[in-house]
């Protein structure tokens, strides 16, 4: 098969992450695979690394021109975002077929209903990467396929781990972490009032924030201020090759009010990292069954009861990354994920036959 890969996304985020684990192991399985992607950004920078063709452009009018020129001359389109899809619902008559994977869990409002039910109806075929992903389509009364995202081992970078833990001097603490961006929808406010809650109770641990800024920034960074967290939580910022960092990590932790997967918490259970966690959307399947700990969505004394839990009890965190890491090798495999998208795309292909 000759397939394109749409992604116009400017940063390096778990949607990114997936589309370039696809397309290598598509490769691998003897198909033809190109990315369309936003010229500057990580993901074609890395998919020309990987020795990918790579379809880059600064804006919108040169993209969608290309794909009116050449969308034909692909026997698949794969949108692996929501901006994506708009533009190939638009222009589906001058394009191959076309499938979308839907990556978020939120309800869509009222409002933008009859638009969202329309473009979804263009495509080919609607993915979603967890139940919580396809609650709405199917709502909407659309028929949707699971495939869930997939992580990849990555060998150590040890020079990497060790200059990230002597810039933030982390030493001898125990380290708590997350990967998230500073979002409403990831609720670092919540985060922060945990930890606050944890600092009263011992002083052997830093919390490190890693993410990107976003529009919670300015109230966490005030919250941060006032409950003087200064000496117990640090924000990091953005980091590139994060997973050489979960070695650093005794417990990660994620807040999000709003989660359709969580790859980030795979990503803990891939290197061994016990998790705490709320049970917004697709967490609560993948801490089930003893997998990792739980608590509501904003309940920060119940986050912060679980921290202490998982540095305290050494029979329970071996228990949970056994667990956990047995889990996301079953589930979550790239080149199983790959599989399940090539037999998708053969069937809608076989169908419009």
């Amino acid at each position: 098969m000759n397939i394109l890969q749409l992604n116009f996304e400017q940063g390096w985020r778990g949607g990114e992450r997936q589309t370039l684990l696809s397309m290598m192991h598509m490769r691998d399985a003897g198909h033809r695979v190109a990315l369309l992607a936003r010229r500057g950004g990580e993901l074609a920078a890395r998919a020309r690394e990987a020795g990918f063709v790579v379809h880059a452009f600064g804006g919108r009018a040169a993209m969608l021109a290309f794909l009116v020129k050449q969308g034909r001359s692909y026997d698949i389109l794969h949108a692996q975002t929501a901006n994506m899809v708009t533009w190939l619902a638009l222009f589906k008559p001058r394009l191959g077929k076309l499938i979308f994977t839907r990556r978020t869990a939120f309800p869509i409002p009222q409002s933008r209903a009859s638009r969202t039910l329309w473009k979804w109806r263009r495509v080919d075929a609607l993915v979603a990467i967890s139940e919580a992903a396809a609650a709405e389509p199917r709502r909407l009364g659309l028929s949707v396929s699971i495939i869930p995202s997939a992580v990849q081992f990555r060998t150590l970078d040890e020079a990497h781990a060790q200059a990230f833990s002597q810039e933030y001097a982390l030493g001898e603490r125990r380290v708590l972490a997350t990967a998230a961006a500073l979002t409403r929808e990831k609720d670092p406010c919540t985060l922060l009032r945990a930890v606050h809650r944890l600092s009263q109770e011992r002083g052997d641990f830093i919390f490190v924030h890693m993410g990107a800024g976003g529009d919670a920034e300015e109230e966490a960074r005030a919250l941060h201020r006032e409950l003087d967290l200064g000496k117990y939580f640090v924000f990091a910022g953005y980091q590139p090759n994060v997973e050489d960092l979960y070695r650093l990590m005794d417990v990660f932790v994620l807040s999000s009010r709003h989660e359709a997967l969580g790859t980030s918490v795979l990503d803990a259970f891939l290197y061994g990292v016990p998790v705490v966690a709320t049970s917004a959307g697709g967490l609560a399947h993948s801490l089930a069954d003893g997998r990792g700990l739980q608590c509501a969505v904003g309940d920060d004394a119940a986050m912060a009861r679980g921290m202490s839990r998982l540095l305290s009890d050494r029979a329970l965190r071996a228990a949970m990354i056994d667990r956990a890491a047995a889990y996301v090798r079953r589930e979550h495999d790239p080149a199983v994920m790959a599989s399940r998208y090539l037999a998708l795309y053969r069937q809608i292909l076989d169908d419009g036959e």
